[in-house]
């Protein structure tokens, strides 16, 4: 008798979409505005699957103004008191989180 393969569900279709989304902003990311144009469509897809995103992508891209982050362009990372600052250059955005 042959084994039933399972096929991949909604969440992970959505999830290796949002991979290949990143991937090619991170290959692009010299040009901003099509780096910005794959985040903006990842995190639609993230909310349409009701999905929280991997945290490597959620700290690659501002959380407010949703730029993607190239380090030395548009972003800078201070490491202070035990968390790391991320400052967003676009916006001007600060987020802290705990260095592990």
């Amino acid at each position: 008798m042959a084994q039933h393969r399972k096929s991949p569900t909604a969440k992970e279709i959505a999830l290796d979409r949002i991979e290949i989304l990143f991937d090619q902003a991170y290959k692009n990311r010299a040009d901003p505005v099509l780096a910005n144009r794959y985040v903006a469509l990842s995190r639609e897809i993230a909310m349409r699957r009701r999905l929280r995103m991997p945290r490597s992508y959620r700290r690659s891209f501002c959380p407010v103004c949703h730029a993607y982050f190239v380090p030395g362009k548009n972003h800078r990372v201070r490491i202070q008191h035990g968390k790391v600052i991320s400052t967003c250059k676009v916006c001007g955005a600060v987020t802290r989180y705990p260095l592990h």
